[in-house]
């Protein structure tokens, strides 16, 4: 059940922030708006904080007596992963939209193909790459991750207990064989999603240049 939280809300996390991450690094690029400074430096604010000062933060929002924890408090983990993951998509993507040439929207508009054709065919695959390191950072920052979340967790077995939770309290326990049973299947786990998302980055890579000679 530990195994199942965990992995479940940081995939899901990881996916909601790729597309926003996106969404957000092309509005940092491609736009000019008021406060623009301001945003950007917003988005680096969870590199910043300590975890334990987000969670407390999030935990006075998203709590069962937070001021949205009555609606929210479900999800409350997720949102909590996805605070934390957010930055690392739109740091790893935004120089790959800085780097694309407007000329190459503008041949492909002139030849007749939509805005959704121009990104589809034209921008998605030249950040693709960006775009699964990305999702990979902010995965696997998620599947890590514990000062942030603690607090909204709680501590709940079979229900909110977070795998780097249940860790925490086998070693308060003195239960180091279980302690380390539980991080080595999620160290194993994790090298196995991420070499995956790695081979897939290489083969969009090597597509790429493939497609350019």
């Amino acid at each position: 059940a530990s195994y199942k939280l965990t992995f479940v809300t940081s995939l899901i996390a990881a996916l909601i922030n790729t597309i926003f991450g996106v969404i957000v690094a092309w509005c940092l690029v491609r736009y000019t708006f008021f406060g623009k400074r301001v945003f950007d430096a917003i988005v680096d604010l969870p590199f910043a904080l300590p975890t334990a000062v987000s969670g407390i933060a999030l935990t006075t929002l998203y709590s069962t007596q937070g001021w949205f924890g009555q609606y929210l408090e479900p999800i409350g983990i997720t949102i909590a992963l996805i605070f934390i993951g957010l930055p690392f998509v739109v740091r790893t993507v935004q120089p790959a939209l800085e780097e694309i040439q407007i000329e190459q929207e503008e041949a492909s508009a002139s030849l007749g193909a939509s805005r959704w054709q121009t990104f589809y065919k034209v921008i998605l695959p030249t950040i693709f790459p960006a775009v699964l390191t990305g999702f990979a950072l902010s995965f696997a920052r998620a599947l890590g991750e514990y000062g942030s979340v603690v607090f909204i967790a709680g501590n709940m077995p079979f229900k909110t207990e977070i795998s780097t939770l249940l860790i925490i309290t086998k070693l308060e326990q003195y239960d180091f064989a279980g302690a380390t049973a539980i991080a080595v299947v999620m160290l194993l786990i994790s090298f196995v999603m991420l070499l995956l998302i790695n081979i897939l980055q290489r083969w969009s890579s090597r597509r790429k240049g493939m497609e350019a000679i």
